[in-house]
């Protein structure tokens, strides 16, 4: 009796084409079995209902390859109720979701775009002042074998990669201060661009209307604030670069 009962406790339960989400807390393990593009959406905020989202029966399991259910008291203890739809909830929200070859793939390029962005918005090429393109930065981080961490944000990785890209292309990382002057006829819409790029240290309206301010913006955007600014007042807008400061 012993050893048929060992035997079916090391069955393993074939998934298909679902996956595990798992959360351990409380010194246990608790898993439920879930699809993969619906459980992947629920986690990054999309609503989807959560019946929709779970395979087979609302069961929380300690070991869902085993179909070893939790006991009730583990719930209670983890959870502060058996009711298994709100603990699955909480699996989902807190817990770790198991992920396809494809959707890691996803992360992966997701992640690597808003690195290129962020590289795009705040660095420069030192020899010309302008930024470089997408296209080029995208294949320097080839060339340079730059490996994307999905599980960081792409604040944490661009400082990196931008090291790693300067040995390919002059690039630096900078935030410039520049003066500026607007018309009174264009100053409030000149605000609201200013605001969007750059950060506004200081500003004062003027008597006339006119609008004067010292901007902070990502090396990477100077050259769309100031086109901005000028199609905006027709070519009156008053700039001055204050200084540049590498990051």
């Amino acid at each position: 009796m012993s050893g048929t009962g060992g035997m079916r406790g090391d069955k393993r339960v074939d998934l298909g084409d679902a996956v595990l989400a798992r959360l351990e807390t409380h010194g246990k393990r608790f898993e439920i079995i879930v699809d993969p593009k619906l459980a992947w959406s629920f986690k990054q905020g999309e609503e989807v209902e959560l019946r929709e989202i779970l395979r087979g029966d609302a069961i929380i399991f300690e070991d869902a390859l085993r179909s070893k259910k939790a006991p009730d008291e583990a719930l209670l203890e983890a959870f502060e109720t058996t009711d298994e739809f709100e603990v699955a909830r909480q699996i989902l929200e807190k817990g770790a979701l198991q992920l396809t070859t494809e959707q890691r793939q996803e992360m992966v390029e997701k992640r690597r775009k808003q690195v290129v962005d962020i590289i795009v918005r705040n660095c420069i090429n030192p020899k010309t002042g302008l930024p470089h393109p997408p296209t080029r930065i995208e294949s320097a981080m080839q060339e340079a074998n730059v490996v994307i961490d999905s599980t960081r944000t792409a604040e944490e990785q661009a400082r990196d990669v931008v090291k790693a890209l300067q040995p390919i292309i002059p690039i630096r990382m900078e935030v410039q201060q520049l003066a500026i002057k607007i018309p009174p006829d264009f100053a409030p819409k000149a605000y609201g661009i200013v605001e969007r790029v750059g950060h506004i240290a200081k500003d004062e309206w003027q008597k006339d209307g006119s609008w004067i301010a010292i901007v902070e913006v990502p090396g990477g955007l100077r050259g769309e604030l100031i086109d901005g600014l000028n199609n905006l007042t027709r070519g009156r807008a008053e700039i001055k670069i204050l200084k540049k400061e590498a990051l």
